[in-house]
């Protein structure tokens, strides 16, 4: 029959409609899948690791997995990246250009301007989303740092989220770093994990590589055919700096002999592995004020002693990545399907300069410029601690040159230390080596080239729109016919570098670069190097070659005009955020129940400002005095007799009810916080000034006790002065203590229990989280006026969004 023109709901069905399912012909929408055989593809990409810090590319640190890796493929010896994550990120996965994609900087900033968006617009289009309409299945877990802090909260817009931009599944940090003991949050899919803390033995690596694992598990057992794309971000091997015992171990006393003999040692062995010409040479120590590394030998016995604390910390976090690799291989070889998957190792970027000259074991205070001698800086704990749960450390740029043998400079610079990194990609069954080939690739190849080179190795189609708008075209290009030939001329003959200010243009074999120019951002000092001959870019050719670097300059200008780079960034600039966040800055009331805090909201109550703790009591309950007798903990091992009500640590007797405490409010962990908390009847406020953990008793909290507040008030030299008041009635002061900025606190505010990270390792070690047992209505923040002048809050600002790359 013909269906009606009135008809409604019929469009585009193309089987046949009539008045009984017995007389129509029945249809279904074709669903997208791959081409059969097609490749299994697994990215994995590693954060702030330098050239040199695997086997493959010269180090000592045992990396088998990556060994065995690199036997069945091929080494991208001159794989360029950009200085810092998020641009290196969003060019990876979208193929291209960073400013063009909007990531102009890290996502911890807003200036608003296209090529700083920070968010991924309607029309770029990503690896993942492309794969998934070419019928793969698509997972991502580890560092994604390619939405903005502010839209990470709830409510906050959520198009640049993982599973918004492709990803069938994700679990990781949205955030550009993390604590590996106890992270501030992580995000399964589109929501924050919920939890108090995290259980004995947890190790970040370990859970994002659990997490991989059941992810393909869970997929073979619904799938058998259908290829998959695992994207795995680690968040190692970016700061803080910390490893499990058992890793550590294997690397104690290995790094005395310090950073100047070890870089001879990765040099000779990427030498010898012909990662270079002969007759290259590795760059000397740098000098330059700022990024200066003396001489090893010149460093004191307790420096050293110190300092190769911090390399074992890193090999062994190189270690755990390697290890983790393993079981990912090991896990696809177990289905059976290793050999028809390819796999990809990178960096982000090189090697970090951030721990300073000296190191330092107080992570976030080190990126708060403060001028004033006696700021916080590196709390001078235990060297025993170093690695562990409860410090943040980072190693001496010493260490971050060895990372980045045989280069000059860091991650954040356009020289090759902040842009060459390892690449190591195998794929057995598509791309074998012959008998004569190394494997080693020396020709130029960039961040944005592997999207596009990926897609042709795996047959997927790209579509040319997205949600109805024409999709930015790649920037990279395909760069398989290298991958199959050593002898293949690269299609990838140039392309510009910037990164607030520090610049590069590369073409045909020559380098022009320029470091930060100072004051004046648009006025470079231009260096010109022949990287044919000088691939370590230690001759700077550019007065023999005035023509040259004219050439390359224009070049330079014409690429970032084409590139959405200007207008280009300045200190100020970075520190502009949109008015609508002003709005985070509002008074909070919030419930028992609620889940931790985003970081990024919980900071905007307190950074810089006077602010006001309210918390609401329902009428406190302090129990009999002194806490019980005979003995018997309620709810300790061992038990108690009938008529025992489980309680706090210190009980009481049959019968006796314990009084209410535990933590009332909460916000921070070990890298710096402040909590208040009743124990014994007694009211504690407690300030963990980066590692340094001061507190005060406000003595006992009354019966029937409504209302206790916390006032925060602005001192001299970036401090807080605080005071504590029960019903309106002063308790305790605790006065100079040194404001929380930057990025601490790092974990959100908690309330009635201090969740994830500790504040107070004491209270930690004896209550654990210590969920507050009384009536807790409500706990309000009121943020006040900002006391620290503008041109303070701005530099610590800024030096907050590098650290947060």
């Amino acid at each position: 029959m013909t269906v009606p023109s009135h008809a409604r709901g019929y469009e585009g069905f193309t089987g046949r409609i009539a008045r009984t399912a017995d007389d129509s012909i029945p249809s279904w929408p074709e669903e997208s899948s791959a081409t059969p055989g097609s490749p299994n593809i697994v990215v994995i990409v590693i954060d702030d690791m330098g050239y040199s810090d695997i086997g493959p590319f010269g180090s000592e640190i045992d990396t088998p997995n990556l060994d065995r890796l690199a036997a069945s493929g091929v080494r991208l010896s001159n794989y360029h990246t950009t200085p810092l994550c998020s641009p290196s990120r969003a060019a990876l996965l979208t193929g291209v250009n960073p400013h063009r994609a909007g990531y102009g900087f890290v996502a911890n900033a807003d200036p608003g301007f296209p090529g700083l968006r920070l968010e991924l617009s309607d029309d770029t289009q990503t690896l993942p989303e492309i794969l998934r309409a070419g019928g793969y299945a698509t997972y991502a877990v580890g560092k994604w740092h390619l939405v903005r802090d502010a839209n990470i909260r709830p409510g906050g817009n959520r198009d640049s989220w993982p599973t918004q931009r492709g990803f069938d599944r994700y679990y990781g940090s949205l955030e550009g770093l993390n604590s590996f003991f106890h992270p501030n949050q992580l995000v399964s899919d589109n929501s924050a994990v919920d939890v108090d803390e995290y259980p004995e033995g947890y190790y970040l690596t370990d859970d994002l590589t659990d997490k991989a694992v059941s992810y393909l598990q869970d997929l073979r057992a619904h799938e058998p055919d259908k290829p998959f794309f695992l994207y795995f971000a680690h968040v190692a091997m970016h700061g803080p700096l910390q490893a499990k015992d058992s890793d550590i171990a294997k690397y104690r006393g290995k790094y005395a002999s310090g950073w100047d003999t070890l870089r001879e040692k990765r040099f000779a062995s990427q030498l010898a592995q012909e990662l270079f010409p002969e007759g290259t040479r590795a760059a000397p120590r740098n000098s330059e004020p700022g990024y200066d590394v003396p001489a090893w030998e010149s460093l004191s016995d307790e420096q050293q002693q110190r300092f190769a604390r911090y390399m074992e910390v890193y090999a062994a976090m190189v270690d755990s990545v390697d290890q983790s690799v393993g079981r990912i291989l090991d896990t696809i070889e177990e289905l059976g399907e290793l050999d028809n998957t390819i796999v990809v190792f990178t960096s982000d970027n090189g090697g970090t300069a951030e721990g300073g000259a000296e190191g330092t074991r107080s992570y976030f205070a080190e990126f708060a410029r403060v001028p004033d001698p006696d700021w916080v800086r590196d709390v001078p704990h235990d060297e025993e601690l170093i690695g562990s749960a409860k410090l943040g450390v980072h190693y001496p740029r010493g260490w971050g040159q060895v990372s980045n043998t045989p280069f000059r400079f860091y991650k954040g610079q356009s020289f090759a230390g902040g842009v060459r990194v390892p690449f190591v990609l195998s794929w057995p069954a598509g791309l074998p080596r012959g008998s004569e080939d190394n494997g080693v690739r020396d020709q130029f190849a960039y961040v944005t080239d592997l999207a596009p080179t990926l897609l042709t190795l795996a047959r997927v189609t790209v579509p040319t729109e997205r949600k109805g708008l024409p999709v930015k075209t790649f920037d990279g290009v395909d760069a398989s016919a290298l991958l199959r030939d050593p002898s293949a001329a690269s299609d990838h003959t140039e392309q510009y570098t910037e990164m607030v200010g520090n610049r590069g243009f590369y073409r045909d074999g020559w380098k022009l670069l320029a470091l930060h120019p100072g004051l004046d951002v648009d006025r470079p000092q231009w260096q010109l190097f022949d990287v044919r001959t000088d691939p370590t870019e230690i001759h700077d050719v550019a007065d023999r070659y005035p023509e040259k670097v004219a050439e390359l300059a224009a070049a330079w200008d014409d690429s970032a005009w084409a590139n959405t780079v200007f207008p280009l960034i300045t200190p100020a600039a970075l520190f502009t955020r949109r008015p609508a966040e002003a709005a985070l800055a509002r008074p909070v009331r919030i419930l028992p129940g609620t889940p931790t805090l985003e970081r990024y909201r919980s900071s905007k109550l307190i950074s810089f400002r006077d602010f006001d703790i309210r918390v609401e009591l329902s009428g406190h309950s302090p129990g009999a005095e002194g806490g019980g007798s005979a003995g018997f903990a309620p709810g300790a091992e061992g038990g108690g007799s009938a008529g025992f009500a489980p309680g706090a640590e210190g009980g009481g007797s049959a019968g006796f009810a314990p009084g209410d405490e535990g933590v009332l409010v909460a916000h921070g962990d070990p890298q710096g916080g402040y909590l208040l908390y009743v124990e014994d009847g007694h009211l504690v406020f407690g300030v963990n000034s980066y590692g340094r953990y001061t507190s005060v008793d406000a003595g006992p909290l009354p019966t029937g006790a409504r209302v206790v507040e916390v006032s925060a008030v602005v001192a001299p030299r970036l401090r807080w002065d605080f005071t504590i008041r029960v019903d309106g009635a002063p308790a305790a002061e605790l006065l100079g203590q040194v404001q929380l900025v930057g990025m601490a606190p790092w974990t959100g505010i908690s309330v009635g229990v201090d969740a994830r990270g500790p504040v107070s390792w004491d209270l930690r070690e004896r209550r654990g989280p210590f969920r507050y047992t009384g009536g807790l209505t409500a706990v309000t923040y009121s943020p006040g006026p900002i006391g620290v002048p503008p041109a303070a809050v701005e530099a610590i600002e800024r030096e907050a969004e590098f650290a947060a790359d």
